[in-house]
Parts: structure tokens; sequence; C-alpha cells
């Protein structure tokens, strides 16, 4: 029998934790092709405020270099706000463990930044980055943290690849905590999202997956919690549309 310890969540169901990645990259497998499409859809557009949000407390700098990690950012949406938002010295990093999401992403940057050299697309797991110690100025997952199977080993390698003095930001979603969208937030999650993710993509499971995972995420203070257990300073969040989704941030001081 498995123990309890070496079982992690993947959605409602209990699965032994070496088995939760394959899990995760069958999901997205099934997903790439359409998925910044169904985050319109599922979110009414919001996803983009939200990651806005990111952008403006990430602030890259348009007068120095500044290097950047983006982990769980197979498609580029996020790297390439950074790209745009920095000055020339800027350069992204993009990791995501799923081959399907990052060839989305580099044929979009293809069309998007022709020639441009400041941003590379890597394989990798956010559980053990093949990345040298203190070698970012910046770290962003939008929407990925809940994906990884353990999230320690994601927090303590975030931590130890920035620089000191670079920030951990982190865009997940939360839990609702308004009376009343708290009910029409349920009802929507489960009642329409996966039927549209069927309509839109041709599957339902992963987008069932979506809202289970999303409940069995840690609450905000308790994430927070673990990305100062993590070494970094000034852990906070800040919950947006009704705690739909909470904006997380550390500091490696």
């Amino acid at each position: 029998m498995t123990a309890a310890s070496d079982t992690t969540h993947f959605g409602f169901e209990s699965v032994p934790l070496g088995e939760k990645q394959a899990k995760v990259d069958d999901v997205f497998h099934k997903v790439a092709g359409r998925y910044d499409l169904m985050n319109d859809l599922m979110s009414a557009g919001l996803h983009r405020a939200w990651k806005e949000a990111l952008l403006t407390a990430l602030k890259p700098p348009r007068d120095r270099p500044f290097q950047h990690l983006d982990v769980a950012g197979g498609t580029g949406d996020v790297a390439f706000k950074v790209l745009e938002e920095g000055g020339p010295q800027t350069e992204v990093t993009v990791l995501d463990i799923n081959a399907e999401m990052l060839a989305v992403g580099r044929e979009r940057a293809q069309k998007r930044f022709p020639d441009d050299d400041r941003i590379r697309f890597v394989q990798g797991n956010a559980e053990e980055l093949a990345l040298p110690d203190a070698s970012f100025d910046a770290y962003t997952i939008a929407f990925g943290i809940r994906n990884v199977p353990r999230i320690e080993k994601a927090l303590a390698e975030a931590y130890r690849v920035l620089k000191r003095g670079g920030r951990f930001l982190c865009l997940e979603f939360s839990h609702v905590d308004v009376p009343l969208l708290d009910k029409i937030y349920e009802a929507y999650s489960f009642n329409v999202i996966p039927p549209m993710g069927r309509m839109v993509t041709g599957e339902a499971e992963p987008y069932q997956y979506l809202v289970e995972s999303i409940r069995k995420f840690p609450r905000p203070q308790i994430f927070a919690n673990m990305i100062a257990e993590a070494g970094f300073r000034r852990a906070s969040f800040t919950p947006m549309t009704g705690g739909v989704v909470a904006l997380h941030s550390g500091w490696k001081l």
C-alpha cells in the first residue's frame, strides 16, 4: 500500500506522488493548441487583466540588464509582455515541462518577435531547474504552481536561481471569499467550464481537473507561509476579483 506521504492530489483524486506529473503533462498535451482561447472564454478575458497586474508589480526596467525566468509559461503570454515592457537589455527564459505548450510558444514568438534572440524556450521541471544559482532578477509563474507535485521543491528552486534582491511573483487561482459570488463561481466552475472545454477543445477531462485542482490548492495565507518558509522575505498576497485569483509575492533579500 502507498503511504499517505507518498500521495498527492490530481484534482479530487489521490494519486501516487510519482504519477502526478505524467497526468498533468497529459492534460496540457490535450489542450495546448487552444489553451489561450480557453483562457479567454473561461475567464471572460479577465486573465489578461490579472497578468497585467503581475506585470505592473514586476516593473521590468528599461535602462539596465534584466534576466527574467517565466516558469510554466509555455505559450509565452507573460514572457512577451516582459519583453515589450522591459528595455533592450531584458532577456527572458520561458521554462515549461510540456513540449506541446513550448511548441505553441515558439511559434507565437517567431511571429511576434522575428529574429529576436532575447527570448528562449527551455523544457524543464520546476522542481529541478537545470539553471545556475543566482542567475535571474525575477521569477514568475502564472497559473502553474498548483500543477507541481512538490510545491515546496519548486519554491526552493525559485529561491536558488534568483539573485539577491530578486523577486518571486506567482499568479494563481485562489478561494472566493465574497458571499453569493462563491456560490455562483462554484456552479460556473463545475457546470459550465468542463462542457465548454469539450466544445472548444474536444476534451472535458482537462477542465474537470482544472476546477478540481483549484479547490485543492492551499488557501492564500497558507501559500504565503510556504513562500516564507522557502526563504523569501516580505511574503504577501493580493486577492483579485473577489478572491478568484491571488497575486503572491516574495523577495530574496
